[in-house]
């Protein structure tokens, strides 16, 4: 339950939150998760934890210089989540281009990955 409610926590909406299919280093679903500059990082990182779990791979979609802040957060607490299980993570940064409320954004997605 600790999972689902981190997950409410952060905003969590079917376009927030997707599980989709992705061919991208070997991972067939891959959570996408929204990080604005008001996420709680450790909330962030215990849906992030959650997902590497699951899924082995997630991603971090942040806009803006605040989101990318609170999302690099979590995933330093993150790491220390999951170090108890041997788990170590990686990450990956890209531009992408998003649409939001109709215009068009530049946004900064993380690929997370254990290590």
């Amino acid at each position: 339950m600790q999972h689902a409610e981190a997950i409410v926590a952060i905003s969590r909406s079917s376009a927030c939150f997707s599980n989709r299919a992705q061919q991208h280093k070997g991972a067939t679903l891959v959570g996408t998760l929204k990080v604005g500059s008001d996420s709680n990082p450790n909330k962030v990182a215990g849906a992030l934890a959650g997902t590497i779990r699951e899924q082995g791979t997630a991603e971090i979609q942040t806009i803006g210089a605040g989101a990318l802040n609170q999302a690099v957060k979590a995933i330093a607490i993150a790491r220390g989540f999951l170090a108890p299980s041997g788990i170590d993570l990686v990450c990956y940064p890209a531009f992408v281009d998003v649409e939001v409320d109709g215009n068009e954004r530049t946004a900064i997605r993380l690929f997370v990955y254990p290590k």
